[in-house]
């Protein structure tokens, strides 16, 4: 990775290589600025008379780590084709270890002791519900993520020119990959969501498809009136049906999907 340089007023200057580090530092040009990262500051040199290239800085957030990676952009022209060609060259990489975990059980551990304080201190007056969230209020894992980040970010760009930032924005729905059907309530709604109502439907249509009378398979929830059709997710819409006869009858109304059985659809319509 490169070093990163200050002129002789600790304006940021483009980084060098370690070893023109060294050499600066032999030759007493420069003096060692900051230790962890290093930095070192020129003596005989100022920003306006530098040569200055554009430098980025690239945000991979995590909930453990983020990953900041210092990236210098440049372009060339490929003589061949004309195309504009560009390519980026890092100049350091940084991994922040955020320490999420420590302040939820450092928050746990208060949260008891004011309670057991609470407990023992009869006299005190009742003080809850006492306490407002402010606009934009994050959980302080949350916001000693953000606040660490920027002071990261800050940091870089008193040591390096930078001039653009970029951030990984990406969202994960871990419902949405193991049900891709989900939307709207069901995501208030857990596992054994319609766990009674199967059970009652199951004693209700004594435990068979009610299409073939098929029994020791697995059975699905359908409706009897098609939701296609304007049917609702009432109970008294629901029944069971194996697999087959479920995607036999598809959309198909009731009355059409049985219109060859009469006593099946006249006890289906009973029941």
């Amino acid at each position: 990775m490169v070093i990163f340089v200050v002129d002789r007023h600790g304006k940021p200057l483009m980084p060098c290589h370690p070893a023109r580090a060294r050499q600066l530092l032999r030759q007493r040009r420069a003096v060692i600025h900051r230790h962890m990262p290093l930095v070192i500051r020129l003596k005989d040199r100022r920003r306006d008379e530098s040569a200055l290239q554009p430098v980025r800085v690239k945000l991979d957030p995590g909930s453990k780590t983020t990953g900041v990676a210092v990236v210098r952009a440049s372009s060339t022209v490929d003589p061949a084709t004309g195309e504009i060609q560009r390519q980026a060259a890092v100049l350091a990489l940084i991994e922040l270890v955020h320490r999420g975990r420590q302040i939820s059980e450092a928050l746990t551990a208060r949260r008891q002791m004011r309670r057991r304080r609470r407990g023992e201190l009869r006299y005190r007056a009742p003080r809850f519900l006492n306490r407002t969230k402010p606009k934009g209020w994050l959980a302080p894992s949350l916001q000693h993520r953000v606040d660490t980040t920027a002071a990261w970010v800050t940091r870089l760009s008193r040591w390096a020119p930078i001039t653009a930032l970029s951030s990984e924005l990406v969202r994960f729905d871990m419902q949405q990959l193991q049900k891709p059907e989900i939307s709207g309530v069901e995501y208030q709604q857990g596992a054994l969501a319609g766990y009674e109502v199967r059970e009652y439907l199951l004693e209700k249509w004594g435990r068979k498809c009610v299409y073939c009378d098929a029994t020791q398979t697995p059975l699905q929830i359908e409706h009897l009136q098609p939701r296609a059709r304007g049917g609702s997710n009432r109970i008294s819409n629901l029944a069971l049906a194996c697999g087959p006869c479920n995607l036999k009858k598809a959309a198909q109304p009731l009355s059409t999907f049985l219109a060859r059985d009469p006593l099946r659809l006249a006890r289906i319509q009973a029941q």
